[in-house]
């Protein structure tokens, strides 16, 4: 089990995308999603085939938050300047979590 954290806190279950296929895949074709979703080396999302909407946090390469966005279905991200991995989750979840722009995230497990 890998973990989501902020200064320590749990944030979420964390599953991590392997390879381009587990990029690309990513959320779809899930009606509904719990915990967070991290792809490595990506700069932008799209959402094309979603059930649902998104929150997408753009993360440098310290996983500071760079960009935080939320995209409905059929739509795409734009790339931030600096991006190097991008978090998602079911739409709500950020704010639930009070999650947002200079957070530095973990990863553990």
């Amino acid at each position: 089990m890998t973990w989501l954290l902020r200064d320590g806190d749990v944030l979420a279950a964390a599953d991590v995308a392997a390879g381009v296929a587990g990029r690309t895949r990513g959320l779809m074709g899930q009606s509904a999603y719990e915990g967070a979703m991290v792809l490595p080396r990506t700069r932008s999302v799209h959402t094309f085939g979603m059930r649902f909407a998104v929150d997408v946090a753009i993360c440098d390469k310290d996983m500071v938050v760079v960009g935080v966005t939320r995209l409905r279905p059929w739509r795409i991200s734009v790339p931030r300047r600096g991006g190097r991995s991008v978090v998602e989750a079911q739409a709500g979840a950020f704010e639930r979590w009070g999650l947002k722009v200079g957070d530095k995230l973990e990863l553990r497990g």
